[in-house]
């Protein structure tokens, strides 16, 4: 059992000096206490005592908290606030101009209750609750050997997840011949679960920041592994079409929270390349579907292909079950129940409890509001059809791949599988680049004074989006008809995978931290709005692509999408020069 070490995050004080703190207590990160031993004292009300919050070296109060319950919380009334970031002598600090906010937008206002003469008067005597200084329950403290395991369970459970959606396409001919279907019936197979994961996340998002996210994590996991079941026991298509839907609503739920639980553990200047795993995770998954499917399907039949997933996602999720409370406002909510418990002060209080949504309010944040932005902000359109667009491409793939090297190079369904590997290339080129995407942004946030832009993320997209289109053309114009097969003319067809994989990852790492940054207080609107174009065209592209290369000719069914991505890919370009005034002329953008 590995223990917690002491707590290693430095924070600033008001004067901005350093404090260091020699503090020994360990914790076992398997009991996970609720409650800090340094908070476990009797106290009565009296001994409550405010302290100013200091300012955590690793956290960045400019950038957007993703550890913040923006569904759960009523922003109008209450702000935003860095309550669950800050640190403090006492563990309380008070609900006023400092702790309470405008929500960060480029027409802030101060929240409701601090306009208020009466309702400010009465939260004088609020006491939000933060974490101490070198508190061993805030996650951002546990060891670094701790946090990169938790970091790899994250990505993993995404990589397990997204290899579920298209492990299947390994062995559609045994499905096909077995169900008396074709293949658009027997495609909805991976159409349907791309569904689930944009639907699941619309419920795991907000309900995670109202019981935290541990119980989000392994409940869900759990019963995508049972669902697992009767897809493989299948006696009619219907059943396994809808057990294949559920599979993906349940098994979107590491989709949900792994990035937030990376955010949880590691704060906003520190956690640069555990994100870009949380970025290629999605993209690299879907990839060993295929390949692992292709050969368990020629050797032992397609159940065992569903079999094999099943294994495989209840491992994952043995390893979920040890991942523990991360999500700080779970974690100072219970903190806070205890300490009010013990003290009888009912004003010790976190701002999701004080400002709590109504269900009307989340409602509206998780299922209106995203479509909204759609409709009203060009930055999150735009972006979003671009993400959507590499990652309906990655999907076309599964079925364009197939085309090519199963009918043009006569290859069994484990050696198309191979061909995918290349993808695999292009995503490690992108896992080297980041890191360096991520110093230029750390440098233009230091040449501007210590705030940088939100387009100065965008350079990393600049850099990849022009990989999507050459690879579809390396695709099409090397692959048969145009290059008959001989020797070892299937590399320039195979080869195409490098690109593409190197542009579809830093594509989607610049793209997604762009939409983070822009609208910092609609955060979990934006990243739902993301969600649901991304899944709607991942789902849609197996329906019709092997018929497009079929009527078209490989050639250019590639060149189409080729063409579609050059008109699509001055857009980065375009916002990294006119992104501010944009934002400039929205009510939820950041300031321009």
């Amino acid at each position: 059992m590995e223990s917690l070490p002491p707590s290693n995050t430095p924070t600033l004080h008001g004067d901005d000096h350093n404090h260091d703190h020699n503090h020994n207590n360990h914790h076992s990160h398997e009991e996970a206490p609720n409650v800090s031993p340094q908070v476990t004292r009797t106290a009565t009300r009296s001994s409550v005592i405010l302290s100013r919050p200091h300012r955590v070296v690793s956290h960045d109060n400019d950038a957007p908290d993703l550890s913040f319950p923006f569904a759960t919380t009523n922003m109008n009334e209450g702000g935003y606030t860095d309550e669950y970031r800050v640190t403090s002598d006492t563990g309380y600090i008070p609900a006023d101009f400092n702790a309470l906010r405008p929500v960060p937008s480029h027409v802030s206002q101060a929240p409701n209750a601090l306009k208020d003469p009466e309702k400010a008067a009465q939260l004088e005597k609020v006491k939000l609750v933060t974490f101490l200084d070198n508190d061993p329950d805030d996650p951002r403290n546990w060891s670094y050997a701790y946090k990169w395991y938790l970091t790899g369970v994250c990505a993993m459970s995404v990589v397990a997840t997204a290899f579920a959606s298209a492990v299947v396409t390994g062995d559609f001919e045994d499905m096909m011949d077995y169900f008396h279907v074709g293949l658009v019936v027997i495609s909805l197979s991976v159409s349907l679960m791309v569904v689930g994961f944009g639907v699941g996340p619309l419920l795991w998002s907000p309900l995670s920041e109202i019981i935290g996210r541990k119980w989000v994590w392994i409940i869900p996991s759990i019963i995508n592994v049972i669902f697992n079941i009767p897809c493989a026991l299948a006696k009619n298509i219907e059943t396994h079409m809808i057990c294949r839907f559920l599979c993906g609503f349940f098994a979107s739920a590491p989709l949900t929270l792994a990035g937030g639980t990376i955010s949880d553990i590691w704060d906003n200047e520190e956690r640069g390349f555990a994100i870009a795993l949380f970025a290629a995770a999605p993209y690299g998954g879907p990839v060993a579907g295929p390949l692992i499917g292709g050969f368990v399907g020629d050797a032992l039949g397609w159940r065992w292909v569903i079999w094999i997933n099943m294994i495989m996602a209840g491992l994952i999720t043995v390893f979920i079950c040890t991942i523990p409370e991360t999500f700080a406002p779970a974690i100072l909510k219970s903190r806070a129940a205890k300490l009010r418990k013990e003290t009888g002060d009912p004003n010790i209080v976190t701002e999701q409890e004080l400002f709590k949504a109504s269900l009307s309010q989340i409602i509206i944040e998780t299922l209106i509001r995203p479509f909204e932005m759609l409709a009203t902000e060009p930055i999150l359109l735009l972006l979003s059809l671009y993400i959507a667009l590499i990652y309906g491409l990655l999907y076309a793939y599964f079925f364009s791949y197939p085309v090519v090297f199963s009918e043009g190079y006569h290859w069994n369904n484990g050696q198309v599988g191979l061909a995918f590997c290349s993808v695999w290339i292009g995503l490690a080129g992108a896992l080297l680049v980041t890191p360096q995407l991520e110093k230029r942004y750390r440098h233009a946030m230091f040449m501007k004074g210590g705030k940088a832009d939100p387009e100065d993320r965008l350079p990393g997209m600049m850099l990849g989006a022009p990989f999507i289109p050459i690879s579809l053309f390396i695709f099409g114009w090397t692959a048969p008809p145009a290059v008959m097969p001989h020797g070892g003319s299937w590399v320039g067809p195979a080869s195409s995978g490098i690109a593409f994989g190197f542009g579809m990852v830093t594509v989607y790492f610049s793209a997604n931290a762009y939409i983070i940054d822009t609208f910092p207080g609609f955060v979990a609107s934006a990243l739902a709005a993301k969600t649901v174009v991304r899944s709607g065209s991942g789902a849609a592209m197996p329906l019709f692509i092997t018929a497009m290369y079929h009527n078209l000719g490989t050639g250019w069914a590639a060149s189409t999408w080729g063409f579609i991505s050059i008109g699509m890919l001055p857009i980065p370009f375009l916002f990294y020069h006119f992104g501010k005034r944009i934002r400039s002329m929205s009510k939820r953008a950041a300031a321009a």
